[in-house]
């Protein structure tokens, strides 16, 4: 399974998705970069448990609006269409694993 691209500031996947992960990133951004592969990965690990989307904050204002979001790279937690928990600034693969299953 690979990340999703939300595009539009549409959200219907993942409103739908029954536990997701959403990276609110931009282009400009480092530690986004940095952040991206990680989360590619991740996408692979957690196949069939968690759906992996990405959005760009430039891009997608509204919905970066509608989740609150200050700071990139934000990764935003989602049960049922429900936020469940955040992680914002970089964090490595470890960190983000652990965070990811105790969470979903």
């Amino acid at each position: 399974m690979s990340v999703k691209v939300i595009t539009d500031n549409n959200t219907t996947e993942l409103d739908a998705a029954k536990v997701a992960l959403l990276d609110v990133f931009a282009t400009w951004c480092g530690p986004c970069k940095a952040v991206s592969p990680i989360v590619e990965e991740l996408s692979e690990e957690f196949s069939g448990k968690v759906e992996f989307f990405k959005a760009d904050s430039d891009e997608n204002a509204e919905l970066a609006k509608k989740f609150r979001v200050m700071s990139i790279p934000n990764l935003i937690l989602f049960k049922e269409g429900k936020v469940v928990s955040r992680q914002v600034g970089f964090q490595d693969a470890d960190g983000l694993r652990t965070w990811i299953e105790e969470n979903i």
